[in-house]
This record gives structure tokens, sequence and C-alpha cells, in this order.
């Protein structure tokens, strides 16, 4: 079951139009009316749920960002700090 917060975020984003895309674990069906694409994770234990998470939304920010002819080799806004040698 959805938390009625996240459900209430997903009417309003929704309603300006825009396009919805889901993290939920493989055989949760609560979030197919919420969203637009769906994209499954196996099922894991609270602990794990975010580590599994992260590797379809980096591959995502990594294929937009590229869509968008951004170079994903060279990110803006680093600290100064880490691009210093």
């Amino acid at each position: 079951m959805l938390h009625p917060k996240v459900v209430s975020n997903i009417q309003e984003i929704r309603a300006r139009g825009a396009h919805v895309i889901a993290i939920a674990e493989k055989g949760d069906v609560a979030v197919l009316p919420f969203a637009d694409d769906v994209l499954r994770i196996p099922l894991a234990g609270p602990l794990f749920e975010p580590l599994l998470a992260v590797v379809p939304l980096q591959i995502f920010a990594m294929e937009l960002a590229a869509a968008k002819g951004l170079d994903v080799d060279q990110p803006r806004n680093l600290a100064k700090s880490v691009t210093v040698e």
C-alpha cells in the first residue's frame, strides 16, 4: 500500500502534465494506477531496496543526460577539490 502523501504527490505531478515513472519491487501492483511506466527491481529486504533502486536511476540519469546532449564524463559544477589533482 502506498503512503497517502506519496499518492498525493504523484497526483499533483500528474495534474501538471508530467509523465510519472515509478520504481517498484517485482509483483507490486499498488503503484500501477498511479504511474505511466514502472521500473521493476527484485524483491529484497528494506535495507537493500535503496541499493537496488540506485542502479536503474543511475542508468536513467546517464541516458537522459546523453539524450540532452550533455557530456556524461565531464559533469558541470564539480567541486574544485574533486577535479584538482
